[in-house]
């Protein structure tokens, strides 16, 4: 299914963007070293419920998870980069961590992915890679108008990634998103131009490079979900929610001004509401 929105529902989207944007630099703020990923899964937990919004993820069960998902947020570290699920880990420093959020505000989703390095260790390799995920997501939001194919995106994103020097994996990729978080059209990250569905105003992508540091192949972990390269090497992921508009390309996903406070993030009701 592909869906086309209107302008109520795009306003929905771009308020379910904010807060995905907004939770996502709350909980990179607060992943420090000591941090256990099951204590960033119960903060957005927290936000989510405080902003009156649900889960994409807890009650998710796709052919290529085991049952439910059973978490608010994805949390990747190191070698694991897709569908990571929260578990007793606690952060080290100089891990590299992704967290993946998707929500749903007034029937529309947003979804979005980091990657950081935890504490003060900077491995100038997990840096590179992480800063080409990121560049390789604005070449896709840069080819992203009206008119446009979706393999142009594919073609822009890929681009980045192979020149940089990593193996790009098919598998999973971008996804169309709306009344539901994973839609048509599937943005793959490499791709020829010219190819697959015709951008049109309206209509909500999410864009997702993501790498691994020297294969291009997963391996499922014992838990059914977490996706972990086959090496052992170190992964990144970066995500945006895009609208299609007349004009080109509107970023949903990036934080607003509104932040969330400490009491909103350890269970009281008073925190902020973007």
């Amino acid at each position: 299914m592909i869906e086309i929105l209107n302008s109520a529902r795009l306003e929905r989207a771009r308020d379910s963007g904010a807060l995905v944007g907004n939770i996502l630099h709350t909980l990179k703020q607060r992943s420090t070293v000591g941090t256990n990923l099951l204590d960033i899964d119960q903060w957005a937990k927290e936000m989510i419920t405080e902003a009156g919004a649900q889960s994409c993820y807890v009650d998710y069960a796709p052919s290529f998870g085991r049952g439910p998902f059973g978490h608010y947020i994805c949390t990747a570290v190191n070698d694991a980069v897709l569908h990571g699920r929260p578990h007793d880990y606690t952060l080290a420093d100089g891990d590299l961590l992704t967290l993946d959020l998707a929500v749903a505000r007034g029937g529309v989703a947003a979804d979005a992915a980091i990657s950081f390095l935890v504490g003060k260790a900077r491995l100038a390799e997990s840096v590179a890679m992480i800063e080409t995920t990121e560049r390789a997501l604005a070449a896709g939001i840069a080819a992203a108008k009206p008119g446009a194919r979706i393999g142009d995106l594919s073609h822009a994103i890929g681009t980045v990634l192979s020149k940089a020097g990593y193996p790009i994996n098919t598998e999973f990729g971008g996804h169309g998103i709306g009344s539901t978080m994973h839609q048509d059209p599937h943005v793959a990250n490499t791709g020829r131009p010219g190819r697959g569905y015709t951008l049109r105003p309206g209509l909500l992508l999410a864009l997702e490079p993501w790498v691994m540091a020297d294969t291009a192949t997963l391996v499922t972990d014992a838990d059914g979900w977490t996706l972990r390269s086959v090496t052992g090497c170190r992964t990144a992921h970066s995500e945006h929610t895009i609208a299609i508009t007349d004009d080109g390309a509107e970023v949903l996903t990036l934080p607003t001004q509104a932040r969330f406070s400490e009491d909103a993030v350890s269970g009281s009701r008073k925190g902020l509401r973007p």
